[in-house]
């Protein structure tokens, strides 16, 4: 079992949620690329919300020192990146896999984040608020996945309930809504995985991709 955890837009909390996913699931996290390295990385963060093991958390391909896009995070520290290179480790254990920002996030000057993902063919979760905006984001993207032929799991949200908003995400855009973390303030390893088992359900994600 593997999946894709990717969003609309950064800074959205798919770190969160994907620290809420590998929990629930006992599986593994990895994050490809990782642009910024002066404050906790992605990867220190799910193993601490996840509370997971050190050799669950599996080491990035590349680790960059700037936080911004990888293609300039690359250039700046004189890294090239090759995005034919990255491939998903073999677990015994469920992999989580977290992309960088968006779909469109550049690798390179020619490569974006969703081409790996249209080679990889792994069901991809899309995280995307529930706050004003979103509707316009999260068709876009559910619209870049499909036009690269890449399954889609289904879509997360993250936020306070806007019930409209997400019945019209979901119908317009022909996909699952798989449920909704809140916002969690304190945001502690158990209040999350509490948050993840109120509002998810684990057999959601054994079902077909769209």
């Amino acid at each position: 079992m593997r999946f894709v955890v990717t969003g609309t837009d950064t800074g959205i909390g798919k770190t969160v949620f994907s620290a809420a996913l590998v929990a629930a699931l006992g599986g593994a996290y990895w994050k490809p690329i990782q642009a910024g390295l002066d404050e906790e990385t992605d990867s220190q963060t799910v193993g601490r919300l996840g509370r997971l093991p050190a050799e669950r958390i599996l080491p990035e391909a590349y680790r960059l020192r700037t936080p911004a896009s990888p293609h300039l995070a690359a250039r700046l520290d004189q890294v090239t990146i090759e995005p034919e290179r990255l491939t998903p480790p073999v677990t015994d254990v469920p992999l989580v896999i977290e992309g960088a920002g968006g779909l469109l996030v550049p690798l390179t000057d020619s490569q974006v984040f969703a081409d790996v993902f249209a080679r990889w063919r792994i069901p991809v979760i899309l995280c995307a608020r529930t706050g004003l905006g979103t509707i316009n984001h999260t068709l876009l993207s559910l619209e870049a996945l499909r036009s690269r032929s890449i399954p889609i799991l289904g879509l997360a949200f993250i936020g306070e309930e806007q019930a409209e908003t997400q019945r019209i995400i979901a119908a317009m855009g022909q996909v699952r809504a798989l449920g909704r973390l809140p916002l969690l303030d304190p945001l502690t390893p158990k209040r999350l995985q509490q948050a993840f088992r109120d509002h998810f359900t684990l057999s959601s994600f054994q079902e077909k991709t769209a």
